[in-house]
């Protein structure tokens, strides 16, 4: 539970952790910001970390002079294009019976995995762009997409077009709007309105899946 507080309370005030971070590490904060996002994206096994809570947070530092807006955007598109290459060849060599499996099991849930296929299947390449923008399942659809043999070339292609829209927007919003008084003095509301509209796609996706599924 300690674990599990402490992580609610680092996204909740990522904004204060990261003018520590920054104050403590100065230029090393943007690489503890790409191994975050690496993490976030490559391990699927570590889909709770924050995203674009992380970015926008991170983006709205940048106006004070506390990190270079353009080095952000550069280390994160790599960072989370990376991720999600590695999570591919992880997909591909483990394949969907990796949640049978006696360590990994206990990490990767089924209906996680079941999930993510299923919005996989329904939308094809667009999914590696559009599950840029969905906690959980973004973690999960690489790893989908490599088990699934989608064509390298073709997966390559659209996770680095999701990883420039992805993290552009993210730090585009931060960017403009981290920094108003209205903002800047409810961050903790902005940054649960941000997760909740990051899963809603999600959540709306699953209700639809039930109805369907009632109605048969």
């Amino acid at each position: 539970m300690n674990i599990i507080s402490s992580l609610i309370d680092f996204i909740l005030h990522i904004d204060d952790y990261l003018v520590t971070i920054v104050k403590d590490y100065g230029t090393m904060t943007y690489a503890i910001l790409f191994l975050i996002v690496f993490v976030e994206t490559g391990l699927v096994i570590m889909p709770f970390l924050p995203g674009d809570s992380l970015l926008f947070a991170a983006a709205a530092l940048a106006p004070q002079g506390a990190l270079n807006i353009w080095l952000l955007f550069i280390v994160c598109v790599i960072a989370a294009a990376l991720g999600d290459t590695v999570n591919y060849h992880i997909g591909k060599a483990a394949g969907l019976g990796v949640t049978n499996h006696r360590t990994f099991g206990r990490f990767i849930k089924t209906e996680h995995l079941e999930k993510a296929t299923t919005f996989f299947n329904k939308y094809g390449g667009k999914t590696i762009v559009m599950a840029r923008f969905m906690p959980f399942i973004r973690t999960f659809i690489p790893f989908v997409a490599g088990a699934s043999r989608m064509h390298y070339s073709y997966f390559i292609l659209y996770n680095i077009i999701g990883a420039v829209v992805w993290v552009a927007v993210c730090l585009g919003l931060g960017y403009f709007f981290g920094n108003l008084p209205v903002v800047k003095n409810n961050f903790e509301v902005v940054l649960i309105l941000i997760i909740v509209v990051s899963v809603l796609p999600a959540v709306i996706s699953g209700i639809r899946g039930l109805m369907a599924g009632r109605q048969k």
